[in-house]
């Protein structure tokens, strides 16, 4: 029975270890569905659009009937002494008499009904209130777009980390073999010295960036994490291919797609802040109408000698009184009409950055349609060079090894080759990078 629960609690324990080190795989869509409900600027997004709502019903409650109840009591340890003429009591007259009004104790519960009847200013607070939602909307959109955007880059920078480790380590092979035959060549006297260490010089420097494009494998994978709301120790996977990747990325038919700039989230944040400032305006003017509200309420007061308040011999007085107030503006010397001229400019002001941030919005897509192009041809580019550099430093590492090209001329063949290796891969980035900057724009998903 005790090896039964020692095998059991063996097992559990394998269990749970491999539940916990089992790790996250995503491709790149699923990456960003999962940050767009993990990332943290996301989940506060969605609470500022909550908060948005519930400060919308507070601001219509500030015009609905309010009900307050109130509950008092005094005890008066000293009671006010009072002068009354003498003569009231038969005294003699001119001279006063000191006395006591009332019991000491009073008890008293009042319940008061406000109805607010007409406020512009209210009015105005409605209407802002559902402009602040749309605003809050809006930046829940303008977040998850550039959430999106974040986890490309993130991603992208993940696989050219990991790409980058693969081809440097087949370098670093290839080097090492050629550093070694060239050291046996040397050491048979039918080689010289500089070979050798023109070779150990590339490879040194191979052998670094190995190291560096390792440690930034581990750091882009802890930014991919952060981005995507995951702990970033947690361990992830990426299940596309980087090459894959920028193919199925390139899409000319985006470059043909129209610019709607009322699609645009920026233009729609502008144009909340030309409405703010329009309501803004609206309510400078409202505070010149007069305030009518009205209010109700019903009470009942007891007085004692004692505190018997809750007993059937006390006795309580009821009271009500209706009331309506009205307030109205008369003068304010000059000060109401400052501040509408104020917001009024504040309105201009907004109306100018909205013909600024349209013009701009579009030559951004001009410009992000030009990159992607370009990037797209940078791409193509690359890839044609990668293929000659490799057929280059081929062709010189036969000559090198028949002794037909020196060491330096080998060198500077793999030099090149390196170079375009890596912009190969940096280009394949650049496209899956553009392309998303050039959805941004368009607000394409």
């Amino acid at each position: 029975m005790r090896n039964s629960i020692f095998a059991f609690v063996a097992l559990f324990t394998v269990l749970l270890g491999n539940s916990q080190e089992q790790p996250h795989s995503f491709t790149l869509e699923e990456a960003i569905s999962f940050a767009l409900e993990n990332n943290y600027q996301t989940i506060n997004a969605d609470r500022d659009l909550l908060d948005a709502k519930k400060q919308k019903w507070e601001t219509i409650a500030t015009g609905l009937p309010q009900i307050n109840g109130d509950i008092g009591y005094q005890n008066q340890l000293k009671q006010q002494v009072s002068l009354i003429p003498a003569e009231f009591g038969g005294g003699t007259p001119g001279t006063f008499i000191p006395v006591v009004f009332g019991q000491p104790q009073t008890a008293n519960a009042k319940v008061t009904l406000k109805q607010q009847i007409f406020d512009g200013s209210y009015i105005v607070g409605i209407q802002a209130a559902r402009t602040f939602i749309n605003y809050s909307k809006n930046n829940k959109e303008k977040t998850d777009l550039e959430v999106r955007k974040a986890v490309v880059e993130a991603y992208g920078n993940v696989l050219l980390a990991q790409e980058s480790i693969s081809i440097l380590e087949k370098n670093k092979v290839n080097l090492e073999k050629n550093l070694l035959e060239s050291q046996k060549l040397f050491e048979n006297g039918l080689g010289d010295e500089e070979s050798a260490e023109q070779l150990q010089i590339t490879l040194s420097s191979v052998d670094n960036q190995l190291k560096n494009s390792i440690r930034l494998e581990g750091i882009t994978q802890q930014m991919l994490n952060l981005i995507m709301g995951i702990d970033i120790e947690a361990p992830t996977q990426l299940k596309d291919n980087l090459n894959d990747l920028a193919q199925n990325q390139i899409r000319l038919d985006l470059l043909d797609s129209d610019f709607v700039i009322d699609n645009n989230v920026d233009f729609k944040i502008i144009t909340n802040l030309n409405e703010q400032r329009a309501l803004e305006l609206k309510l400078q003017k409202s505070m010149a109408l007069p305030k009518l509200n009205a209010f109700i309420n019903y009470g009942s007061t007891s007085y004692s000698d004692s505190f018997n308040f809750f007993s059937n011999d006390a006795e309580w007085f009821d009271a009500s009184v209706f009331g309506v107030d009205l307030t109205i503006p008369i003068f304010s010397s000059l000060g109401r009409s400052a501040k509408t001229q104020r917001a009024k400019i504040a309105l201009d002001k907004a109306k100018t950055q909205l013909k600024e941030t349209a013009q701009n919005l579009r030559l951004e897509h001009q410009s992000a349609k030009s990159n992607y192009l370009f990037a797209i041809e940078e791409y193509q580019t690359a890839k044609e060079n990668l293929g000659l550099a490799e057929r280059i430093e081929h062709k010189n590492q036969i000559k090198f090894t028949e002794g037909l090209a020196s060491s330096f001329e080998l060198r500077q063949a793999q030099t090149q080759l390196y170079t375009a290796q890596q912009e190969y891969l940096q280009s394949m980035v650049n496209v899956i990078n553009q392309k998303t900057a050039l959805e941004t724009v368009l607000n394409k998903k």
